[in-house]
């Protein structure tokens, strides 16, 4: 069996973010390392958003906005983002930037295979595909595995799902130097739903039928609900240029416990997606970097060797989104409202420094406050004995 030291079980997001890294690195030089993934990620499947001070990804970014619109059935607001822009990735963009990197790396190298089977034997892992079985030193899986969290109810999981059309419409509708970062306007139906549009253009537009609820659609309830939205603003012919869907679990669940020695859960498997929003680009880049360093520091210390259980750190964000999932759990139609009062009057930049987990407990408190008090003084009651 050929032997790797560091295998990717599952080549998203997350896997190729860690590779970035590991490249940038100088310990991993002289490492093999090998990613392996059913898709050959030669295709635009998804798109990424975030807010973003730094111009890290401009090489790849398909848009940029100074401004997001957000609306409920009787309020709207026009957010300064200011020193945010709201940023647009492909999903193409990134995985064509990543494997020209790689493409220069003797020591790295891409499969399309799909994974079947992996374990930990003593101080090594085996891993099978259809095809093949490898040995290696450790084990980066990001393949997302449901049962764990649905045999538990411990932490509820929600699920943040959607269905989205890039259109190109007859009339200039849009405003291209605005994004809709939630429009709440739509029939709730006791869920929390939403739309969201991304103007690249007047004429064209990424719009996504969205929810943060527990059970998913039928396909043709997104798409009407999409043509509904579409018609209300004016649009009588429009061309749909490309579609795109996703599931994104949201749960406070320790997916960390199920890491080994040598085998750790990355990106959705391993909890790499804030709970609260789905959003994932902005944490998997801040998640890779924890998990390079935490592999630098033990390759530093030849006496100190690396094991993936001691890689966890709960902070007090991890107690913020378990509520905030408590509360949507219980009462999925309260979603408008509790956007809707962090919206309202609070700032911008404030909310989004507080979603990007970068707050101090004194700022935490100036976002938590305008949250609804009654469902979250319930919800921590609720949790007291149950953390």
């Amino acid at each position: 069996m050929q032997h790797y030291h560091y295998i990717f079980a599952g080549s998203g997001l997350s896997a190729l973010m860690t590779v970035c890294e590991m490249i940038r690195s100088e310990d991993f030089q002289g490492k093999s390392i090998l990613l392996l993934d059913i898709d050959s990620k030669k295709n635009n499947d998804r798109t990424w958003c975030f807010w973003d001070d730094t111009n890290l990804f401009d090489e790849i970014t398909s848009k940029k906005w100074n401004e997001a619109l957000f609306k409920n059935a009787t309020y709207k607001r026009v957010l300064n983002l200011n020193p945010y822009q709201y940023t647009m990735v492909r999903g193409l963009n990134f995985y064509n930037m990543v494997f020209e990197l790689i493409s220069k790396q003797d020591n790295i190298h891409f499969s399309n295979q799909k994974v079947v089977y992996f374990e930990e034997l003593g101080n090594h892992c085996v891993l099978k595909t259809e095809t093949h079985n490898y040995t290696c030193n450790k084990i980066f899986n990001s393949i997302f595995n449901p049962k764990p969290i649905k045999n538990q109810s411990k932490y509820p999981l929600l699920q943040q799902h959607f269905i989205g059309w890039f259109i190109k419409s007859k009339e200039a509708v849009f405003n291209p130097n605005c994004a809709t970062f939630m429009d709440f306007s739509v029939e709730q139906k006791g869920n929390t739903r939403f739309m969201y549009v991304l103007p690249t253009s007047e004429t064209e537009a990424l719009l996504e039928y969205t929810l943060f609820s527990k059970d998913l659609l039928s396909k043709n309830e997104y798409e009407k609900e999409i043509k509904n939205y579409i018609e209300k603003l004016g649009v009588t012919e429009f061309e749909i240029v490309e579609k795109e869907q996703g599931n994104i679990p949201m749960t406070c669940y320790k997916f960390w416990k199920n890491n080994t020695k040598n085998i750790v859960n990355i990106g959705s498997a391993g909890g790499w997606t804030k709970a609260s929003t789905g959003f994932t680009f902005k944490n998997v880049t801040k998640k890779s970097k924890e998990l390079v360093a935490f592999l630098e520091t033990k390759n530093s210390n030849s006496h100190n060797e690396t094991d993936f259980r001691k890689l966890h750190k709960k902070t007090k964000y991890w107690l913020y989104d378990l509520l905030f999932i408590d509360v949507l759990f219980q009462n999925n139609a309260l979603g408008s409202l509790v956007f809707s009062s962090l919206f309202k009057k609070g700032n911008p930049t404030l909310i989004f420094r507080f979603l990007d987990e970068e707050t101090t407990f004194l700022e935490d408190l100036q976002v938590i406050w305008k949250c609804p008090k009654i469902p979250f003084i319930k919800a921590l009651f609720g949790r007291i004995f149950t953390f």
